[in-house]
């Protein structure tokens, strides 16, 4: 009797961690770009919004076409808003900035990309080449940039972006890839 009860209390157990564990599970996107595959993991509970909002604009297809526009080795590789030819994408609302869940824009994260306003980030975001505590909360504007996921497979294709040859082609567009590097698809596995 004693066996049988431990073997369903056993059974019950792994049928509860399986369950618990597959409700754990974070959201994760695969960005396949000119340069290689990028696997990237999103996290839902500390950025709800911003991962809402990225995995929006993923199952409409608005990331496909796209490229990593800005490129500073040293720094980060920023992507989301514009064709090949520098036309920027018409894009949604604009998000509440969550820098204030503590994540932080160490290397390998992802983060949404935003203009002066604490609030106006919309479709494009960036991934950290090294640790960037100045984008942080507080940031030297006091708002800081949202973290909402991180790089789990693919940082080699991250660094070899970041590596390319850059050119400036007007005050508006800096240290834009000599060679686009597009973002073919953004697609969600998990």
């Amino acid at each position: 009797m004693f066996k049988k009860m431990l073997a369903v209390g056993i059974l019950i157990c792994l049928i509860t961690g399986i369950a618990y564990a597959e409700g754990n599970k974070k959201p994760v996107v695969i960005m396949e770009t000119t340069l290689g595959t990028i696997k990237i993991e999103l996290f839902e509970k500390e950025a709800p919004v911003s991962v809402k909002n990225f995995l929006t604009y993923t199952k409409n297809g608005f990331y496909n076409g796209t490229t990593f526009h800005r490129v500073i080795p040293g720094f980060m590789i920023q992507g989301g808003g514009f064709t090949a030819d520098q036309t920027q994408k018409p894009t949604g609302a604009p998000i509440r900035n969550e820098a204030a869940n503590g994540l932080k824009n160490d290397r390998g994260t992802i983060a949404m990309a935003r203009t002066s306003a604490p609030d106006s980030a919309t479709s494009q975001f960036f991934i950290n080449v090294v640790n960037n505590d100045m984008l942080n909360r507080p940031s030297p504007d006091g708002a800081g940039y949202a973290v909402f996921g991180k790089v789990i497979e693919g940082m080699a294709v991250v660094d070899r972006i970041a590596s390319v040859k850059t050119k400036d082609i007007n005050m508006m567009f800096q240290n834009v890839p000599a060679t686009p590097v597009i973002i073919k698809s953004v697609k969600i596995v998990r």
